[in-house]
């Protein structure tokens, strides 16, 4: 729904299910449509008229996607413990990178009829508050990131990256620690060029609702194509400099997660095989409960 905006929590609910706590996981997962709905109502002040479709449209998406995608997920996590106990290359990371990838644009394709008929119903005064909701995003990325040096910007990934690691895969030793903070720094993430890209995606989403909202009756194919587009290119972007940033990215990604891996002792493979097998467990469980 509406891209970016509306499909963003399910989005990330989605990548969760590989990153949650397994005591957290069913909970956050069967009241995702609520939560999901009081964050987008952050960004665009429902109205009355609106909260009804809203919230149909939440519960319906998690239904479809407890049917049709959580299954693939199943599969996704069986053949993520077929790997862990053997090195890794990284080949193999980006393989299991790109079907997660590959899961997420479902989901987005899913949302996007209902997302454009939504779109069309908002006012000129909700997309003001998406856009001063969007200000203060933007302000509070350049008090996190943008007004800290590179060396914290570096220690701020590294800790976050330690925790997702040792959650994983248990206490981390000194030397694949310091392998970490080795490869942090080595990273050629940009903070600015990135503060760049998501207040150009923001630009493009305002200027093209309020284009769609403009015509009266317009048809919903219309804001469809605009959603479809633009979510595409949010997965693919057009040639410049964060397409060479987002792919430098990518393949770093998939060579340090191998990396790591590679590090790690038998006891922290068996650790993170059981938590894989512990996430299937409760996504099989998920599956077959009634919506």
């Amino acid at each position: 729904m509406l891209g970016r905006i509306i499909g963003a929590p399910l989005l990330a609910a989605a990548l969760a299910l590989g990153l949650a706590g397994c005591s957290t996981l069913k909970l956050a997962y069967n009241n995702l449509p609520e939560i999901s709905y009081w964050w987008l109502d952050g960004y665009l002040d429902f109205e009355s008229s609106q909260t009804p479709r809203v919230r149909d449209e939440l519960d319906r998406l998690m239904a479809w996607h407890r049917r049709n995608e959580l299954p693939q997920w199943i599969a996704l996590l069986q053949k993520a413990q077929a790997l862990a106990p053997a090195d890794s290359t990284p080949a193999q990371a980006c393989e299991l990178g790109e079907a997660i990838r590959a899961r997420l644009l479902v989901l987005a394709d899913e949302a996007e009829s209902a997302g454009a008929e939504l779109a069309l119903t908002l006012t000129p005064g909700q997309l003001d508050h998406l856009q001063q909701k969007y200000a203060r995003q933007n302000a509070e990325y350049r008090s996190d990131w943008l007004n800290k040096s590179r060396e914290a910007q570096q220690t701020k990934r590294y800790e976050q990256w330690l925790d997702r690691s040792e959650d994983f895969y248990g206490r981390l030793d000194d030397a694949q620690k310091k392998a970490l903070r080795q490869m942090v720094s080595e990273s050629v993430f940009s903070a600015s060029l990135f503060d760049a890209e998501r207040k150009r995606r923001q630009a493009v989403v305002l200027d093209g609702l309020r284009k769609l909202t403009a015509v009266p009756d317009a048809p919903p194919s219309e804001a469809r194509r605009f959603f479809h587009a633009y979510v595409r290119t949010v997965a693919e972007p057009p040639p410049g400099r964060w397409r060479e940033q987002q792919q430098a990215l990518w393949e770093e990604g998939c060579r340090n997660f191998a990396r790591l891996h590679n590090m790690t002792t038998p006891a922290q493979r068996e650790q993170a095989v059981r938590r894989l097998r512990a996430y299937e467990s409760d996504l099989r469980e998920l599956s077959t409960q009634s919506p």
